[in-house]
């Protein structure tokens, strides 16, 4: 069971483009210092889309070499592609990934039958442990809660990231049955309700500039602390709101090149911060102390 604050990686680049593996072992160390409870590597904060399959792999083994066993390492695997999902569960499995994270497939727009196919035939292809991702805004398709609950019925299938920000989609999972299947939000403003109506905690992308703050507001509410809980998710609402004032992963890793942690790369189609939002980002970062 993965539970608790579970980090959206950025991958760092430089300027280039290049992956900055320095940055990373860097970002995954701090990320275990801080109370980070697993890292989730070459998702949609960590720029998946624009990563060769080679990189992903490197990147995740650069992930794991970091961690050292402190804490597991989640791949990224998905892709619209069934096959490619396929060999990359393959791969992430024999460089020793602990599970994972799958998302709907974009762009196709397959229908309900069609994403049951689609995760089933990921789920027999290897022995790593799949973490199903729904993010209708991203990929159009939404994933229902009715084909969740079958697809949580598969032995290899464990659990699932839900980003719709709708706490009633993970009531419409659970009152399916999904028996002791892991429920992770994905959407941080409202992760604490999610976990609060019994969800287990949150991929983040907000731990990647405050990791020992949201490890502590997940800890708080797995033990029935909801005041604790409730005062550090308050101090954190205008950095989530920071943190996607353009697509996702631009102001994230904008902030953590203010902060000083990782150079400014990106790859193209996505492209630096507008100016525009820089005052506003920083004076999340500030008030939150970051800074």
């Amino acid at each position: 069971m993965f539970k608790g604050s579970l980090v959206a990686l950025v991958t760092p680049m430089h300027v280039d483009g290049r992956v900055d593996e320095k940055a990373l072992t860097r970002l995954v160390d701090w990320h275990c210092e801080s109370g980070t409870s697993a890292i989730v590597a070459v998702g949609t904060t960590g720029e998946s889309a624009t990563l060769s399959l080679d990189e992903q792999v490197r990147v995740v083994e650069q992930c794991l070499m970091a961690a050292d066993g402190r804490v597991p390492v989640i791949a990224g695997t998905g892709s619209n592609d069934t096959r490619k999902a396929m060999e990359a569960s393959k791969r992430m499995h024999a460089v020793g990934a602990a599970a994972g994270l799958c998302v709907v497939p974009y762009y196709n727009k397959p229908s309900q039958r069609g994403l049951l196919a689609h995760y089933e035939a990921v789920a027999e292809a290897s022995p790593l442990p799949q973490i199903l991702y729904n993010v209708p805004g991203r990929t159009v398709v939404d994933m229902l809660p009715e084909t969740v609950a079958r697809l949580l019925e598969h032995p290899n299938i464990i659990g699932i990231k839900e980003a719709t920000g709708d706490v009633e989609r993970l009531k419409a999972i659970q009152a399916l049955g999904v028996g002791d299947a892991c429920l992770l939000s994905g959407d941080d403003p409202t992760a604490l309700a999610f976990m609060k109506a019994g969800g287990h905690g949150v991929i983040s992308v907000t731990a990647n500039v405050a990791p020992k703050r949201m490890s502590e507001m997940c800890e708080a509410a797995l033990r029935g602390d909801w005041i604790a809980a409730e005062t550090l998710d308050a101090s954190m609402q205008n950095l989530h709101a920071a943190m996607f004032v353009e697509s996702n992963p631009v102001p994230v890793k904008w902030a953590l090149e203010r902060m000083g942690r990782i150079d400014s790369g990106l790859r193209l189609p996505l492209v630096a911060l507008d100016p525009e939002f820089h005052p506003t980002v920083e004076a999340a970062l500030r008030d939150s102390g970051l800074l």
